[in-house]
């Protein structure tokens, strides 16, 4: 019996890729480096925006002083795009309240920083009460590291056992494995089926209402 579930955010609840994208060639195009097909960026995104923009970056110009240059143009346009395409995955919004009508605690653990989490969260699940919405926050190691995880947990007041961590991608679920608490992969987002398989999860969904059922 589980009491709490802990989500991953893009990829997971909210197909963010487009704006990530776009924001990110933004920046990219305003220092003159050579931008990227949307699909590309699935396999950028997922350890935070710094390791995004080191992947982004062309070989030869990965420097820090380079991605915290586009950084800071990525940030200007994010923080007024991030909602121009994103949006929740099939499903996502049924779960989350049938979750709450039922008395699950929620939380949210992601690698995008910490702002524009909770912004997101804010704005396309205003009516769902998360214990936690934690982003990437300074001083906090970021997924697979289970600091997240661990916070969260002291403040849901519940044990390992009870919890279930849904995610899209392998470092989610290296992350469920680091901490010690029972994985769950969906298919729906940015990375194959088979990644999710490599870390052999305790389970692999396809549909989001099929999480009712493992709870």
């Amino acid at each position: 019996m589980k009491k709490l579930i802990i989500f991953d955010l893009d990829g997971t609840l909210l197909n963010t890729i487009a704006d990530l994208a776009h924001s990110t060639n933004h920046a990219l195009q305003t220092l003159g480096y050579p931008t990227h097909e949307v699909a590309s960026y699935n396999f950028m995104v997922g350890n935070g925006i710094n390791k995004l923009f080191e992947r982004a970056l062309p070989e030869g110009e990965k420097t820090e002083e380079n991605v915290l240059r586009v950084r800071k143009e990525f940030l200007l346009h994010y923080d007024r795009h991030n909602a121009d395409e994103s949006r929740p995955y099939p499903g996502i919004p049924e779960l989350l309240e049938t979750l709450q009508d039922k008395d699950y605690k929620l939380a949210v653990a992601s690698n995008k920083y910490q702002a524009a989490t909770e912004k997101l969260i804010a704005h396309y699940f205003p009516g769902i009460r998360f214990v936690a919405v934690f982003g990437q926050r300074e001083g906090v190691k970021v997924k697979p590291d289970p600091a997240v995880v661990h916070d969260i947990l002291r403040i849901a007041g519940v044990s390992k056992d009870e919890v279930l961590y849904v995610g899209d991608s392998g470092v989610d679920m290296q992350t469920a494995i680091n901490s010690g608490v029972t994985s769950c992969g969906v298919t729906w987002g940015f990375r194959p089926r088979t990644e999710l398989e490599s870390f052999c999860p305790d389970y692999i969904v396809d549909k989001a209402e099929t999480i009712l059922s493992i709870v």
